[in-house]
């Protein structure tokens, strides 16, 4: 990770990048296991091909999101995981597009909440691992 010239900003970084990690974990298991467990994956094949997207994709998008999530958490090569992340999450916000900003739009939610996440997840992936990550990405 790039030094800064500032001490108090790089003395902290590794714990922001801790923070966001944990986040966009929890996040990611959390989408992953209502998918599993409450949407089903039959469900979610279902929305899948409802919104344009090969319904089989639901299959390693639910793996995914589980075990993305848990490697994230436990610092597991966060930084290769977050930037596979992002680009999910982009394409996950482009069935929102149309719908406008607002995620909470009454037509099927917006895409501000989809892309905000897969920026997070770019930052986190440009950021580096961050502090107490297990296994570390190549380049950090």
């Amino acid at each position: 990770m790039e030094r800064s010239l500032n001490p108090a900003v790089s003395g902290t970084a590794p714990y922001a990048a801790l923070l966001l990690r944990l986040a966009l974990g929890i996040m990611f298991l959390a989408h992953g296991l209502t998918k599993l467990f409450i949407f089903t994956p039959t469900g979610t094949v279902k929305f899948f091909a409802s919104v344009g997207f090969p319904g089989f994709l639901a299959y390693p998008v639910i793996a995914f999101e589980i075990i993305g999530g848990v490697m994230l958490i436990l610092g597991i090569v966060p930084r290769w995981v977050a930037g596979l992340a992002a680009i999910e999450l982009l394409v996950a916000s482009s069935v929102h597009w149309a719908n406008g900003w607002a995620f909470a739009a009454p037509n099927g939610g917006g895409w501000e909440y989809p892309v905000f996440l897969a920026v997070a997840a770019a930052a986190l992936a440009l950021l580096g691992d961050g502090a107490y990550a297990l296994k570390r990405s190549l380049r950090t």
